[in-house]
């Protein structure tokens, strides 16, 4: 007769699959060892109802690049007024054929 031993559930792996179930996700850094307070902190800010949508804001304006620009936006915004656009029409030498 012999038992049938189901595997126990891990425990880690349940709290983790909580915390994805509550929309969270864990994420690992390697960073330099002055910067961990810093980015706890930002961690606790965003995980912070009452912060959370000013540090989003924030970190979204400074770190999120800004949208491309098309070829069209850039020559509309360079300063061309001092610029001479106009060529001589000069139709060159004389060629005979």
């Amino acid at each position: 007769m012999f038992l049938e031993m189901t595997p126990k559930p891990n425990p880690v792996a349940a709290h983790r699959e909580r915390q994805r179930a509550r929309g969270l996700q864990r994420l690992d850094l390697q960073i330099a060892r002055e910067d961990a307070p810093l980015l706890r902190a930002v961690a606790a800010s965003l995980a912070n109802p009452e912060r959370a949508a000013a540090a989003r804001l924030l970190l979204r304006h400074h770190f999120t690049p800004a949208p491309p620009r098309s070829l069209k936006d850039l020559l509309s915004q360079a300063p061309f007024d001092d610029l001479d656009l106009e060529r001589p029409r000069d139709m060159g030498r004389p060629l005979d054929l």
